[in-house]
C-alpha cells in the first residue's frame, strides 16, 4: 500500500495541506452554491459516528501550542487533505502502532471525500476544523474568515454530529486576535497551534521528516504533519518507533491536554 501511495504522489495527484503556493490553485474558494450545511450530496452511509465536541480546558490559553511537559505523551496532528488511499494508509500505520492522531480537515476535502470522516473517527482518532478552502485566513476580512471557519464546521456537523474538537488556522502557525475571536464565536474555545513543524509539506523525503520531528519533539509537543504526502506515510512508523524508544506515546490532542 505504501508503494502505491508513493507512486500516486510521484504522479502529482496530491495536494499539500498547508503549502500556500499549491493552494493558490487547488484551494480556490468555491461559490456559495456548493453543498449546503445540511450535507446535501452526502449519502447517509458516509456519516461518521458522532465526533467529540470542541475541547474546552479551563486554565489553558485560548491558543494552544503544546501540552504538559511533565508527561509522556505527544500529539501528532495532520492537516487534512489528499488522496484518501494515502490517508487511509497513514491511519493504518498509526493504528498498528497503537497510536491515535488528530486530523484537522479542510472542508472542501470533506465534500470530496465524506467517507474519510467516518474512517478517521472509527480508528479512534480525533477530527477538527482547518477551514473550508485553506485560504490565508489571517489576511482575510472578518466576514470571509468567519465563513471559512463556519462552513467547515457545517460540513463536520453534517457528517459527524458536532463541529469537531479543534480549530486550526489555515496558512498560519498562530491565529491573529481577530481569527481567535471568530473561532470562539463559531464555538471553538481554543485554537490549536503547534510547537514542532515537520516540514513534510516540502516533500523532503521520509528520512528528513523523521529527523526533523525526532530532533525537535519533547514531552507535550504538538507536531504539525500533513496527509497527502508519501514521505509522511513512510516516515510515520520510524517516528512512532523513535517516540516509543524515548518512552513517549502518540495520543489525540484532547487526551494530551486533559
Amino acid at each position: 500500500m505504501l508503494r502505491a501511495a508513493a507512486s500516486a504522489a510521484a504522479a502529482g495527484v496530491l495536494v499539500s495541506g498547508c503549502d500556500p503556493h499549491r493552494d493558490e490553485d487547488a484551494g480556490a474558494p468555491r461559490s456559495a452554491g456548493g453543498p449546503s450545511a445540511a450535507g446535501a450530496g452526502h449519502s447517509p452511509s458516509a456519516r461518521a459516528r458522532t465526533a467529540r465536541p470542541p475541547t474546552r480546558v479551563p486554565g489553558l490559553p485560548v491558543q494552544i501550542a503544546h501540552g504538559p511537559r511533565n508527561g509522556r505523551a505527544v500529539a501528532l496532528t495532520f492537516h487534512g487533505r489528499g488522496d484518501p488511499k494515502m490517508a487511509t494508509a497513514l491511519l493504518g500505520e498509526a493504528e498498528r502502532a497503537g497510536a491515535r492522531v488528530t486530523v484537522l480537515a479542510i472542508g472542501d476535502w470533506l465534500d470530496e471525500q465524506p467517507a474519510m470522516a467516518r474512517r478517521i473517527l472509527d480508528g479512534g482518532h480525533e477530527l477538527g476544523n482547518h477551514t473550508m478552502h485553506h485560504r490565508n485566513i489571517c489576511a482575510l476580512p472578518a466576514a470571509e474568515a468567519y465563513a471559512e471557519i463556519t462552513r467547515c464546521a457545517d460540513r463536520l456537523r453534517a457528517l459527524t454530529g458536532t463541529i469537531g474538537s479543534w480549530f486550526r488556522p489555515s496558512q498560519a502557525r498562530r491565529a491573529t486576535d481577530l481569527v481567535t475571536g471568530l473561532a470562539r464565536r463559531a464555538g471553538y474555545p481554543h485554537v490549536l497551534s503547534y510547537d514542532v513543524d515537520s516540514l513534510d509539506a516540502d516533500d523532503p523525503g521520509a528520512p528528513a521528516v523523521r529527523r526533523t520531528v525526532l530532533d525537535a519533539v519533547e514531552p507535550g509537543s504538538v507536531v504539525s504533519l500533513h496527509l497527502g504526502h508519501a514521505g509522511t506515510v513512510a516516515a510515520l512508523p520510524p517516528i512512532l518507533d523513535g517516540l516509543r524508544r524515548r518512552g513517549l506515546r502518540a495520543v489525540t490532542t484532547t487526551e494530551l491536554v486533559t
